[in-house]
């Protein structure tokens, strides 16, 4: 692993000095013949015109372009466009590990005139070449000074004070007062900062990947957390809207269920009522029927008393004819006090009896009355209730409502039929002694 970061490291820096590509030549025309040469220079190149005899340049500037006597003249021609040197400064620093530091340096010619004097610009394909190269080891020594006073952290986290640094020594060089070269520093940048042993790379990272492997775990364990309690939320709002729906809907069953049970109660009272009616009805008629033939039996009876009576008196009224013709006081006396006290026997067993069915009569009618009262209702509605139960759904919790008063009992209906009993004896009397 470390040999593969060495070449790397290398390999960065092959890189990086491919990427400064050599310009071009400047593209100048010399036309004419001989002596009668003329050069025609581009705008944004500078140009040195010299001629054998002169002590000063007959052309300096920018973009001039000039007569050529190629026997006696000599020109140089510059490029005055922004040049860029890339830089690769192996350097050691504080703790003696290897660092790559890459950089570039921007700059320009400023004063023509004092930079075509100190500086050699006689390349004619690249005229720059040599200034580049002067200022690129300039600028790696300056590199290499700074970084062997700073740490690993310092150089990688704090690239500012390597920038300064060059700043200051490249102007100082370039722009001094008096030993300038005539050149103007225009940017230092540095790219990057490369450590060259892969190992020491790999931990200087440890510390931080490690840092984010952490932070990325405890984002996983607080974003699982967040899910388990947004799902255990939704689970119980869930549940309880389902809770809430059984409820509801236990609740509507139940009221319907009631609803039901309540219609079966009135349909079973009312036919409770229409049959009790109806039986009201059949015993009023009965009763009725009854008493008729109750009286016309006991106007039959009382006939049938009176016929004697009026015998009984025919045979007094002949006694006493017999009395007065036979004259026979005695004995008849006894016979006439004899049927006299037998007609008054008669006339009040007679007057007992119609006495006796006449209240029989009015007690038989509060018996029936309180037979088909209210409270004789409700006790035969209660006596169908099981049976009305056994046809209705089984519901989820039973109210009792009691219907029967306290003093109620639930076998009413044998008086009832007693009182039936009684009038039938009463109907049927039995044959009393003539």
């Amino acid at each position: 692993m470390h040999s593969n970061s060495v070449s790397n490291f290398y390999l960065q820096e092959v890189l990086a000095k491919k990427e400064e590509h050599t310009p071009s030549p400047i593209p100048i025309r010399i036309t004419g013949m001989g002596p009668f040469k003329r050069v025609v220079v581009p705008p944004n190149v500078y140009v040195v015109h010299t001629r054998q005899g002169y002590e000063k340049p007959l052309h300096i500037g920018l973009g001039i372009s000039f007569r050529y006597n190629p026997y006696k003249d000599a020109f140089l021609v510059i490029p005055a466009t922004l040049q860029t040197i890339l830089i690769n400064a192996r350097s050691i620093c504080r703790e003696r590990q290897g660092i790559l530091v890459q950089a570039y340096v921007q700059w320009i010619i400023d004063d023509i005139e004092t930079a075509y004097r100190r500086l050699d610009f006689s390349n004619p394909e690249d005229p720059t070449a040599t200034v580049r190269e002067q200022l690129r080891e300039q600028a790696e020594a300056t590199i290499k000074d700074k970084v062997s006073t700073m740490s690993i952290d310092e150089v990688l986290s704090d690239k500012g004070s390597i920038m300064l640094e060059m700043t200051h020594r490249l102007r100082e060089v370039a722009e001094g007062s008096g030993s300038g070269l005539g050149l103007k520093i225009v940017t230092v940048q540095i790219k990057e900062a490369v450590i060259s042993s892969g190992r020491l790379w790999e931990n200087l990272q440890q510390p931080f990947r490690a840092e984010k492997e952490q932070a990325a775990r405890l984002a996983d364990i607080e974003r699982e957390r967040v899910l388990a309690l947004q799902e255990q939320q939704n689970q119980t709002a869930t549940e309880k809207a389902l809770i809430a729906t059984q409820e509801e809907l236990a609740q509507l069953r139940s009221t319907q269920e009631a609803d039901a049970f309540d219609r079966e109660l009135r349909e079973e009272e009312r036919r409770q009522q229409a049959r009790l009616e109806s039986e009201q009805r059949r015993i009023t008629l009965e009763h009725q029927i009854q008493q008729e033939r109750e009286e016309t039996e006991l106007a039959a009876e009382i006939a049938q008393i009176e016929r004697k009576i009026r015998r009984y008196q025919e045979q007094q009224t002949e006694i006493t004819a017999q009395i007065a013709h036979q004259k026979i006081a005695h004995p008849l006396q006894e016979l006439l006090t004899q049927h006299s006290e037998e007609l008054r026997t008669f006339q009040a067993h007679a007057e007992d009896k119609r006495e006796t069915l006449r209240l029989q009569q009015a007690r038989l009618l509060r018996e029936i009355e309180n037979l088909i009262s209210q409270e004789r209702l409700q006790e035969r509605l209660i006596e169908q209730l099981p049976t009305i139960a056994q046809h209705l759904p089984s519901p989820e919790h039973l109210e009792q409502i009691q219907i029967s008063g306290p003093n109620d009992s639930p076998t009413a209906l044998a008086p009832f039929f007693a009182l039936l009993s009684k009038l039938r004896d009463l109907l049927n009397p039995p044959a009393s002694p003539s």
